[in-house]
């Protein structure tokens, strides 16, 4: 095997992609961990895992296959038994005549090829690919789990004839902590499907003869196979069980949380419970504590944009606003604001309805209202406790909305959000609120309105031509488009054949100028405070953020346009 190792990394070597200083400490990194040789060089980042699979696949003389690029036949998939697949670490990749490319990540792993001549009764010709890629294929191919897919089991439910009525048995099926249940089964995999899928929500709706589940991926609602109708019972008696809530309840609207740990990685389900015609409908929202930890640098901020945002947050006192509408990342980016301004000489409070994610070394409180404990009686209360920093969940009445000032002018650094379109138009809503015009002038700092937008998938994007309507319909000049980088997903297993893998924000910051601040105090209207930040605070819109990101290639004019239609109409009035 030393000589293996030798031979592939000479090769490595060869095309000059390592030089002799990486290979020595690689090889020492090896000794002394036990860990293989392409294992130590992927680890330090010299290499990428496809670089070094390339060479070992050189050096063996065998084919390397980026599985990120290849689409495998449903039909040859089907050669293969998932439990095979799955012990043994492989994947089909295509049939010839009686020989079957299989794909694997070991290339010495004859007593496997061995095994699946005699399983699969064909030629086995092995082909190498990435361990971590086969995995993943394995899991998009047949489903999520080591055991089964949700497919597996919606098709075993569809073809059973077990009617689930509205029995004390289908309670007692639901609520066996027993993995074996299958309804326990089946939500525990729709649920690890949707977390492996990266989803945000999953929808349980159900319909007169059906019953319809969703994933929210990329903010993009995608539909799963229809469940039988008769599971809906035994599905929301599981999910209620698993989130605490009452069982026997199904009039009124109902919230829950479920606490998952998938994969090693901890998850907080929100769940809620609405009554509909056909039944109860119940969203869950997949929080991943992990995601919260993010960098203000990966939100997507420009880079003027990005330097005034550190400005704003390493301020004494005043109130910051984040405004958008439900789902644009105002929490994760508070979030991440607070996680960088986070530090054992602060003093962090936050008031919330209801708290999305547990901060380390940040004191958070959830509003009851049973009890009334509501917004304006948790500031009051956070206020005696000598904060440095109060992050207000929302800002929603007049009572509020004057604590948290009078707290921004009495030296303290209040965050919060509130639900409006732009930047310009919070100002107008927080006088409409009933807040006196001298006092937001005084009190706020900045109001920053943010979007969310799909990014183009680095692995399958590439450039094309928008149309002329299409620009035009963004106020994109010929100057500009001649020195843009249009760019667009082709669409591959990576994304999903949708072109676009993950999302950043669009922003809109407006600073509280000396010009603002007397625009406020005279009450002028939303636009005129919209056209002097654009010309004198060099605020720029949502829709200005969008095609800095178009024209930089980040993401598409569609995408944009989708998310800015109504930025557009009111930028063209003003």
């Amino acid at each position: 095997m030393a000589k293996a190792r030798g031979d592939f990394a000479d090769i490595l070597f060869k095309k000059k992609l390592i030089g002799a200083d990486q290979l020595a400490e690689a090889e020492s990194i090896a000794s002394a961990t036990g860990i293989k040789l392409q294992d130590a060089l992927i680890k330090q980042q010299y290499l990428s895992a496809n670089e070094v699979m390339g060479a070992i696949a050189e050096f063996y003389n065998m084919e390397f296959v980026d599985l990120s690029q290849v689409q495998i036949p449903k039909s040859v998939v089907e050669l293969v038994p998932e439990s095979v697949a799955r012990e043994n670490v492989v994947l089909p990749l295509e049939l010839d005549g009686n020989t079957l490319k299989i794909i694997t990540a070991d290339p010495t792993n004859f007593e496997t090829v061995q095994k699946l001549q005699f399983i699969l009764n064909k030629e086995i010709k092995p082909v190498l690919a990435v361990q971590e890629q086969i995995q993943e294929a394995i899991n998009r191919n047949y489903g999520q789990t080591e055991t089964e897919s949700v497919d597996s089991m919606l098709v075993e439910f569809t073809d059973t004839a077990i009617e689930f009525t509205q029995t004390e048995s289908m309670s007692t099926m639901a609520a066996a902590d027993d993995s074996d249940a299958p309804v326990v089964r089946l939500v525990n995999l729709v649920i690890q499907e949707a977390i492996n899928l990266r989803a945000s929500d999953i929808h349980i709706e159900p319909f007169a003869d059906r019953v319809r589940v969703r994933y929210r991926i990329d903010g993009v609602l995608v539909e799963r196979d229809a469940a039988p109708r008769r599971l809906l019972a035994p599905l929301l008696s599981r999910l209620k069980i698993m989130g605490s809530i009452d069982i026997s309840e199904k009039r009124r609207p109902q919230d829950g949380r479920i606490k998952m740990t998938v994969h090693g990685k901890h998850f907080d389900l929100r769940v809620s419970m609405l009554p509909s015609v056909h039944g109860q409908s119940a969203v869950m929202r997949i929080l991943d504590r992990g995601n919260i930890q993010v960098n203000i640098r990966d939100l997507g901020f420009a880079d003027d944009d990005y330097v005034r945002f550190q400005q704003i947050i390493k301020r004494p006192n005043g109130i910051f606003l984040v405004t958008g509408p439900t789902g644009s990342g105002k929490t994760t980016t508070l979030y991440s604001a607070l996680n960088e301004l986070n530090r054992p000489d602060r003093k962090i409070i936050t008031a919330e309805d209801p708290v999305e994610y547990y901060l380390p070394g940040i004191n958070q409180v959830e509003v009851k209202h049973g009890i009334g404990l509501d917004f304006a009686r948790i500031i009051r209360a956070m206020l005696r406790q000598a904060p440095n920093i109060i992050l207000v969940g929302e800002i929603r009445d007049k009572e509020t909305a004057e604590i948290a000032v009078q707290a921004s002018l009495t030296g303290h650094l209040v965050f919060s959000t509130l639900h409006t379109n732009d930047a310009p138009s919070a100002v107008t809503r927080l006088a409409d609120i009933g807040v006196p015009p001298f006092l937001i002038a005084s009190s706020v700092i900045a109001i920053m309105a943010q979007r969310l937008v799909r990014v183009n998938c680095p692995k399958c994007k590439e450039p094309y031509q928008p149309q002329a309507s299409e620009l035009k319909a963004a106020g994109i000049s010929a100057d500009q488009a001649a020195k843009g980088n249009f760019m667009k997903g082709r669409g591959c297993n990576h994304c999903r054949q949708t072109g676009y893998r993950g999302r950043q924000g669009l922003f809109e910051m407006m600073r509280m100028t000396s010009v603002i601040r007397e625009l406020t105090f005279a009450q002028a209207p939303t636009q005129d405070i919209r056209r002097k930040a654009r010309a004198n605070g060099g605020m720029r819109t949502l829709l200005d953020d969008g095609i800095l990101k178009i024209l930089k290639g980040t993401t598409t004019l569609d995408e944009v346009l989708s998310t800015c239609h109504a930025e557009i109409l009111v930028a063209g009035e003003a």
